[in-house]
């Protein structure tokens, strides 16, 4: 009997917690950031190479859009953001310095932190490093 009055209560509270998730408020006019891609594929590349690629989003939202933080998945990965708010309408960019000194496949994940409906927004850089080829012998 007493496990059938726990289950019962569980399920009770278990309820009571959904209910409550699901009549949270969204703000209508918050900003959103929106990407043009949220996956950057730098195929194969070669060592030493240009690793600096840029991702664009804008502000779909009604509010100014801040970024408060971007942070890669390690250290082989360098972010720069603009720290003023982007208001609505307008772009901006995101850039991500990938450390092409490191031979091999990779896939990294940046993620956004933002007053944004949606965050964090989780970017991908992925490729392949090629060590040079050596010289032909003559």
């Amino acid at each position: 009997m007493k496990r059938i009055f726990f289950a019962i209560l569980l399920a009770a509270a278990c309820s009571t917690m959904v209910n409550a998730q699901s009549t949270e408020k969204v703000d209508e006019n918050a900003p959103e950031i929106t990407f043009t891609s949220t996956e950057y594929d730098y195929g194969v590349v070669a060592v030493n190479s240009d690793g600096t690629r840029k991702f664009e989003f804008t502000n779909t939202g009604k509010q100014p859009l801040i970024l408060s933080n971007v942070s890669a998945s390690c250290g082989c990965t360098v972010v720069e953001w603009a720290k003023d708010p982007v208001k609505p309408g307008e772009k901006g960019t995101i850039t991500v310095k990938y450390n092409t000194a490191i031979v091999g496949t990779f896939q990294k994940s940046i993620r956004v932190f933002s007053n944004a409906k949606t965050s964090p927004v989780m970017l991908v850089i992925k490729g392949e490093v090629k060590p040079n080829e050596p010289a032909p012998h003559q």
